[in-house]
């Protein structure tokens, strides 16, 4: 089972909103790698409260670790796509995924789990509570970086990379991240390099938008070009990579398999609308 933990939200693009979040998107893509999956969150009891979760269901996804609150609203973020096709974000706050609680957890603590989770759900100390109490029992952690400005301060990212086994990055976090610990003035792949051994750390993966990504292990620096793609939307896109590396890694392909099926995956994810489109006409090849 793969849990994933953190915000739920419904990404708005002028009058148009779609359900979010990477938590969400990473859970999505790995259903439909076919997965089990536990998705866990908390929305309000306001208007988008009964749609959040019909969505949530239509989309494959079990709702049953969904929490509900009281007096936080569900989360909502104002999304603007600029040059290059890169969106900012906007997010608003509180919202009820901060106030995520653990009851959720009671009684199944002999299930065996893996575990993604990222810095932006840590914000508020409640859920970064939950979070981290979930953290020793989790047989591998995939931690993607995901830094969302001002809620993502470097104190929380470093403390969640020594928890961490296998950490996704972009090129610009990677720079962030290794000018904060004064590891490397170098470049991508030498950063990456003295990241990976400032931690206990099975694999960091580097993302580099349509130049591809690659993979720092123990044993071996692997690249992948990536593919071209006729832009869409790209929010979401590094979500659908890191599902897919995810899997492709637990089944243990090489890692040059499980860059190239992330890159498809992640790719064509950028030629949709949203982050969560339908995956029937998506065929992977190797």
């Amino acid at each position: 089972m793969i849990i994933s933990i953190g915000e739920i939200v419904w990404d708005i693009f002028g009058d148009t909103k779609i359900l979010g979040g990477a938590p969400l998107n990473v859970a999505y893509h790995l259903a439909q790698l076919d997965r089990q999956i536990k998705l866990v969150s908390r929305i309000g009891t306001d208007d988008l409260a009964s749609s959040t979760l019909h969505q949530i269901s239509s989309l494959g996804l079990p709702v049953e670790d969904i929490q509900q609150d009281d007096t936080l609203p569900t989360g909502q973020v104002v999304v603007t796509v600029g040059e290059n096709n890169e969106p900012s974000f906007d997010i608003i706050a509180p919202a009820a995924w901060d106030a995520i609680e653990t009851s959720t957890f009671e009684g199944r603590e002999a299930q065996k789990y893996h575990m993604v989770f990222g810095t932006l759900a840590q914000r508020s100390e409640k859920t970064r509570e939950t979070i981290r109490s979930l953290w020793p029992g989790a047989d591998i952690l995939f931690y993607d970086v995901n830094l969302r400005p001002p809620f993502t301060p470097p104190e929380r990212v470093l403390n969640s990379l020594i928890a961490a086994d296998v950490v996704k990055l972009n090129d610009n976090e990677l720079h962030e991240v290794t000018d904060w610990l004064q590891l490397s003035s170098g470049d991508l792949k030498e950063r990456a390099q003295a990241l990976f051994s400032h931690y206990k750390l099975l694999a960091l993966v580097v993302t580099m938008g349509k130049s591809g990504a690659f993979v720092v292990t123990r044993n071996c620096l692997v690249e992948h070009p990536g593919f071209p793609v006729e832009v869409i939307d790209t929010v979401g896109a590094g979500d659908a990579f890191f599902a897919a590396f995810i899997d492709s890694m637990l089944k243990k392909k090489n890692w040059h398999t499980c860059l190239e099926l992330a890159n498809q995956r992640g790719a064509y994810v950028a030629g949709c609308q949203g982050a969560t489109p339908p995956m029937k006409s998506f065929k992977p090849q190797l």
